[in-house]
């Protein structure tokens, strides 16, 4: 999107998931293969801004180890503001999360409301707005977007994504299988206005966004969880409601206002919905007969996919990718 836009992009990315890509091609730009702890100042001179979304990205991964959470999520993403504004880059847009609210009930929330993050990742997100905040001046200009919960078809797909697993439960199993009792309040934004979202911070006048947090999304897009469910249920033919038998309340409850964004970034449009976006997925899971295997199996379930590179030594328990002698090593442990 940003290339269409006549931007010069460059990419930074351990590439733990190059395994997993589920349909099309990424993007042909030029790309940096380096885990975020590892940036140095070098790798960030003579860019305008930095659009930086490298995390550990849900729930599970960050529970696997909270300390590694914070590592990476919090400590390194301070740091490569720091770098950052010491390489002269101008622009910082941080990808925050409606995480940030937690356990927040039924009260439609602000960018003003007050935090109360329930897990690892969530509370990661709001340290990095907290402290990057702190390094805004007349030469660093860092933006926070909140971004509702991701959905939608794109080359590395995330099926642990609320609609996204809703659908290809519908689709491959023939129910719409919910883990929890449907009542938590979730917003939900297409990962296409995402990305909207990121390409109007970028280009915005520098006092429109500077030191600011936007929630990203659609007031309109907030639902219970079982009306997503009833939604995915509506669009794939044949299949049933069904509730996990241990389905309980999710601490996770919350929902957000969305109408700063709309009136203070007038470049973001965003043009999906739940119900265009159960179709899309839907369409996609049809046209490549996707199975429960799949999308619970290790190669498109986040947590799954670390712990099968670490169990045959592609990386070691702090995700740091091991050298061959390393790896040999570890296969013939595994062998013995």
């Amino acid at each position: 999107m940003l290339v269409r836009a006549g931007h010069d992009v460059t990419g930074i990315d351990s590439d733990l998931y190059e395994r997993c890509t589920f349909a099309g091609s990424l993007p042909e730009v030029r790309s940096i293969r380096k885990d975020i702890r590892d940036i140095e100042i070098e790798d960030l001179k003579g860019f305008d801004g930095v659009a930086h979304l490298a995390a550990l990205s849900n729930d599970p991964l960050g529970d696997l180890d909270p300390d590694l959470t914070d590592e990476i999520n919090h400590v390194a993403s301070v740091r490569l503001a720091t770098l950052a504004k010491a390489a002269g880059v101008r622009r910082f847009v941080f990808s925050s999360s409606c995480s940030n609210y937690g356990a927040a009930g039924d009260e439609m929330l602000t960018e003003e409301s007050a935090f109360n993050p329930v897990t690892p990742y969530g509370r990661s997100k709001v340290q990095v707005e907290q402290d990057v905040s702190h390094l805004a001046d007349d030469s660093f200009s860092p933006t926070f977007l909140r971004s509702a919960t991701a959905y939608g078809v794109s080359p590395r797909l995330r099926f642990d994504l609320v609609l996204n697993n809703l659908v290809a439960w519908a689709y491959a199993a023939g129910r719409v299988y919910l883990k929890s009792d449907g009542s938590p309040w979730r917003p939900i934004v297409h990962i296409e206005d995402i990305s909207r979202a990121f390409r109007a911070a970028l280009e915005a006048p520098i006092e429109t966004v500077h030191n600011q947090a936007f929630n990203v999304g659609r007031s309109e897009e907030n639902y219970r969880i079982r009306e997503l469910a009833q939604i995915v249920y509506e669009t794939v033919p044949g299949c049933k409601v069904e509730y996990a038998s241990d389905a309980g309340p999710d601490r996770r409850c919350y929902r957000v206002d969305c109408s700063k964004i709309a009136t203070r970034l007038p470049g973001f449009k965003p043009v999906w919905d739940a119900r265009l976006g159960a179709r899309e997925l839907y369409q996609a899971y049809r046209s490549h007969r996707v199975s429960v295997e799949d999308f619970e199996g290790t190669r498109f379930k986040r947590i799954a996919h670390v712990r099968e590179l670490i169990k045959t030594g592609v990386i070691d328990a702090r995700l740091r990718r091991l050298s061959t002698a390393e790896r040999a090593r570890v296969a013939g442990r595994a062998v013995a």
